[in-house]
């Protein structure tokens, strides 16, 4: 009898391990739906602060001011960063977002069924923590200039 108990212990134990192995792997299990980053905004090799930055990617549309931290949904899609600085300067980029370290859990423990439920989800991804942007200067066409400060343009 002590000895069945013993196995049903040892069996209980281990059935316990893989299950708790197998959602360590899963980044939706795993891993915040979103992630905070750091935007800056960078002109001539030095930062400059007040630039007003949209940001987006498949998963919503963000505001900021620059430099700011905020919480952004996670996605395997490009995020967008358009920012301008009143007259003076712009900047458009695209950031790819890379597989985070769940990568590896959802190959070995889920034999890769974790890797698809992450890039349906976008947990499985992660953006850089610090999203520096490089502003150009604007440079109207000869003969034309930049909207009035404050001149709605549509």
């Amino acid at each position: 009898m002590r000895t069945d108990m013993s196995r049903i212990a040892v069996v209980a134990v281990l059935a316990g391990s893989a299950a708790m192995a197998m959602l360590a792997g899963c980044g939706t299990l795993t891993e915040a739906p979103s992630q905070r980053v750091l935007v800056q905004t960078v002109l001539d090799h030095r930062e400059v602060a007040g630039a007003g930055c949209i940001l987006q990617n498949d998963a919503g549309k963000w505001f900021v001011t620059t430099p700011a931290r905020l919480a952004i949904r996670k996605s395997k899609g490009q995020l967008r960063v358009d920012c301008r600085l009143d007259n003076a300067a712009w900047a458009d980029e695209k950031i790819n977002s890379k597989q985070n370290s769940t990568l590896w859990g959802n190959v070995v423990l889920t034999a890769g069924i974790g890797v698809l439920v992450d890039r349906n989800t976008g947990q499985g991804f992660d953006y850089p923590d610090v999203l520096t942007v490089e502003m150009k200067r604007f440079q109207p066409a000869p003969g034309q200039n930049g909207p009035d400060a404050g001149r709605a343009v549509y």
